[in-house]
């Protein structure tokens, strides 16, 4: 349990740029939403604000070995869900990746994140040896695949994409050889003409061609594209100001409070307010780093570097897009887009790396 003594040892930089990142998301959430049929997204926010805030002190009280030593049956329970789903769930957007509590919509691949995440860590920090051995690469390869898999057959290649930072998190602190990891790269590289004429789906085809040419469909598959740059080309240096930004209240950008919150962000606020936001990411992805090197055991390390890596690879796909450098993906922006479940997610990620870090000096 959390003691007292430990509390004077929080990492306040860190949960002062998470709760930075928030307070502007909800705040943008508020602007994308207003005056329209989605004005009651805004108040719902703040409760899986809340319900965040409640994930991320439980993920602080308990003793992160602790939840290591319960990674599997979560991770299993996790496993089960997605299951479920495939068979039995219900299309939203073509998607089976929700599941219907009541009012409530809940994706259980963004928990899935982080049981994946407890699983590893607790494998290779019992585990570890000098070097990866090919029986400990396809532990690891299991451990992230499998999901990878479920959640890719919902289908949602996006958020799927997201777990596999773990494996290369995994490979880096193994201790992999660099002649494997370069096998492991030129694999997936030179399996590319497979994937395309055999997996992927008309419409994620569609989204790649966009994203090479977008003015060849503009009111089609290229419209989100085009109006995202729009909004970040219009926003200039200061911005159009707080509710005035033409692109975001006209409701021109689609999934402006999801997908592309970022592109209303640089719209109403500039590039001086993009800046601030982007340095609050900076910071938090910083101390994140900054923790596992000063964490205590090497499941701490797993812990803080397998968050980080979740984190920031979701960022930069979201910006990616939002700026035309990256096919659209459907992946939001942590902390800031609309949604509980990536919200409450990711501050129970935060509430991890917190943990390790007040641990780090207890004998």
């Amino acid at each position: 349990m959390l003691e007292r003594r430990s509390i004077h040892n929080l990492d306040w930089l860190l949960a002062f740029a998470v709760l930075s990142l928030c307070a502007a998301g909800m705040g943008m959430v508020y602007s994308a939403t207003l005056g329209g049929p989605l004005a009651p997204l805004a108040a719902k926010q703040m409760i899986y604000f809340a319900v965040g805030l409640a994930a991320m002190g439980l993920a602080l009280t308990i003793d992160y070995h602790t939840l290591a030593s319960l990674s599997y049956l979560f991770y299993a329970g996790s496993l089960v869900l997605l299951l479920y789903l495939l068979f039995f769930g219900r299309a939203i957007a073509n998607t089976r990746g929700w599941l219907e509590l009541g009012p409530v919509n809940f994706q259980p691949a963004e928990i899935t994140k982080l049981t994946t995440l407890l699983a590893l860590s607790s494998y290779l920090s019992r585990h570890r040896s000098a070097n990866l051995t090919p029986s400990n690469m396809l532990a690891i390869v299991l451990i992230v695949g499998v999901p990878f898999v479920l959640i890719a057959r919902q289908p949602d290649l996006g958020t799927a994409i997201t777990f596999l930072p773990l494996i290369a998190v995994a490979a880096f602190l193994g201790g992999m050889r660099v002649r494997t990891i370069l096998i492991l790269v030129t694999i997936p590289i030179l399996a590319l003409p497979l994937f395309w004429n055999h997996y992927l789906k008309d419409y994620q085809k569609t989204r790649v061609q966009t994203f090479l040419d977008p003015a060849r469909d503009p009111k089609g598959a290229g419209y989100q594209v085009l109006q995202s740059r729009i909004a970040v080309g219009s926003g200039g240096l200061s911005g159009k100001g707080f509710l005035e930004g033409t692109q975001g209240q006209l409701k021109f950008l689609p999934a402006q409070h999801t997908d592309f919150i970022f592109a209303l962000m640089a719209e109403e606020r500039g590039f001086l307010g993009s800046l601030v936001v982007l340095s609050l990411y900076f910071v938090v992805i910083y101390r994140c780093i900054a923790i596992a090197r000063a964490a205590r055991d090497l499941l701490g390390v797993y812990l803080a570097m397998g968050t980080v890596a979740l984190f920031a690879c979701q960022v930069l796909i979201n910006i990616g897009v939002v700026l035309g450098l990256l096919p659209t993906t459907g992946v939001p922006l942590p902390l800031m887009s609309y949604g509980g479940s990536s919200l409450i997610t990711t501050l129970a990620g935060m509430g991890l790396v917190l943990n390790v870090w007040m641990r780090r000096l207890v004998n």
